[in-house]
């Protein structure tokens, strides 16, 4: 098993702690990273979050939770390209919620900030995650539904997930709990979804 599958959900990773930057291209810009060994994706933007930044526009300005953020490339990607956006990153990945602090004051980044409890802010207008779908289907299903009601009554989710990863069985659970979810993209082997608060 590699240290990403081994460790990145792990809250405080076993494996010497290595800073490695990389640059991620996101929505038409550049940004300068530090992603660290016992973190997902290290030294690279995994390719599904590259699809999730190809195929989807910038969110509008609000609230934004970045779920299983990381070193943080999506909120901070969100964070840079949204002015009026205020984002939080959740992981219970201790050495990812450093990196995606580290990374936001690097950038200059006020707008941003990454934790690794719920912070328990209120609602979200939108969540933006690549899941982590290896913790296991019970466990995903169970962080879904502890952070999907947080969404605003019009707000919305945007998850890529692979399809070789049960991305489609996943839409379809995610609709019978009462959240429809929509494919926005499919590419290289994933899916955009979109997910919709639940009708009162």
């Amino acid at each position: 098993m590699s240290d990403e599958t081994e460790h990145y959900f792990t809250a405080d990773p076993s494996v010497a702690f290595e800073r490695i930057p990389l640059t991620a291209a996101v929505w038409g810009s550049e940004l300068d990273l530090v992603s660290g060994s016992g973190v997902f994706a290290q030294g690279r933007v995994d390719i599904g979050t590259s699809v999730l930044f190809r195929e989807t526009e910038p969110p509008a300005p609000g609230r934004i939770l970045d779920l299983g953020c990381g070193y943080g490339v999506i909120g901070l990607a969100i964070a840079a390209t949204v002015s009026g956006a205020r984002v939080t990153g959740v992981d219970v990945n201790e050495r990812a919620v450093l990196l995606a602090n580290e990374n936001a004051a690097s950038l200059g980044l006020t707008n941003y900030r990454a934790v690794t409890t719920d912070p328990d802010d209120g609602e979200y207008d939108e969540i933006w995650s690549n899941p982590p779908i290896r913790i296991g289907k019970q466990a995903l299903h169970e962080l879904l539904l502890t952070w999907l009601p947080r969404l605003a009554p019009d707000g919305r989710a945007v998850m890529v997930v692979g399809k070789n990863l049960g991305a489609d069985s996943l839409q379809r659970w995610l609709t019978e709990q009462g959240y429809p979810t929509t494919r926005l993209a499919s590419a290289k082997s994933f899916r955009v979804l979109e997910t919709r608060r639940a009708e009162p």
